[in-house]
This record gives structure tokens, sequence and C-alpha cells, in this order.
């Protein structure tokens, strides 16, 4: 006999006699003609045509690729899989507890509060002069004893004049979601 028998290939390769005669069917390992089988030949067929994942399972591993048999691309595949799928399973974890938002959702919302402040204050000098005007016109008459008389539409079109050169200012201001 030039080889091995399947029991001490079986024993070489830590496989068990099952494993070793699947192979033998499968075309995985190299006979010599005597029907044994060449040891160092079967190692490089079985490693080129067997995936590294299975045969670790197939010896009771936990899975995980070790030994001869792996390829670098194989390695690099398996573990970006594995990476994007940890960070795919973080995403969805943080979507739940609300830390992730919908970014188009957010810049919907961001433009609104900007436009409805923008609005608040373009209305404001409307709201407020009357009473600014009283109020001045209280303060004055009382600090120099004689009556004075502050015209509200003055006083809107002065705080409006501000207001609007505030919100141009502003205006420039670009919010970046990045």
């Amino acid at each position: 006999m030039e080889g091995m028998s399947e029991r001490a290939y079986a024993e070489h390769a830590n496989l068990s006699r099952g494993a070793v005669q699947k192979a033998r069917k499968n075309g995985r390992l190299v006979l010599y003609p005597d029907g044994s089988i060449n040891a160092v030949a079967s190692d490089a067929r079985r490693s080129a045509m067997t995936d590294p994942d299975q045969q670790m399972r197939s010896r009771g591993g936990d899975g995980m690729i070790s030994g001869p048999g792996e390829t670098a691309s194989y390695v690099k595949a398996r573990t970006l899989l594995t990476v994007y799928a940890a960070q795919d399973k973080q995403i969805a974890v943080q979507k739940k507890k609300g830390v992730l938002v919908d970014r188009a959702r957010a810049e919907t919302l961001v433009f609104r509060l900007a436009r409805q402040e923008r609005d608040t204050w373009v209305t404001w000098p409307t709201r407020v002069a009357a009473l600014m005007a009283a109020q001045l016109s209280a303060e004055m008459e009382k600090a120099s004893g004689t009556p004075v008389t502050i015209e509200t539409a003055i006083l809107q079109r002065v705080l409006e004049t501000h207001v609007r050169e505030q919100l141009d200012a502003l205006a420039d201001l670009r919010v970046s979601i990045a």
C-alpha cells in the first residue's frame, strides 16, 4: 500500500471516517492506483475544494475560520459580512431607541421651526409697537414732566426695519445636518 487507509487518513486529517468516505465519494481526495490515499495531495485538494468554515464545523469547531485551508479573500469577505451585519443591527437598535432619526424628516422639522420663528419676528413689531409707544411716552413724561407722545406708526416702522435687518443676517446662516 503506497498511501494511507481511510482510518489512517481520518486520524491524520482529524476527521471522522464517514467524512473521509464522503470526501472520497465527492472527489476531494487524491488516490494512488492501489486505492490508498495520498495524504499531502488530498490535504491540498480538500483545502482548495472545501469551504473553510465548513471544515471547521466538521471538526467540531465553532464555525470561525482558522487553518491552512483559508484564503485571504474569503477571510476578508467573511469579516466584512460580519462587520456589516453587526453595524446593521446596531443601527436598528439605535433607531428603536430614538437615537437616530430620518434625515429628511429632521431637515423638514428644522425648516418648519425656522419659518415659524421668522413669522413670529415679522409680526412682532405690529403687536408691540402700540404698547412700547405708550410705555416710552409715560417714562419720558415722568422723567421730563412734560407730556410726550410717540407715534405708534413711527415706532412700528423703526422696529420693522431693525427686525428685518436681523432676519436678513440670520438668513445667511446655513444649517448642515451631516
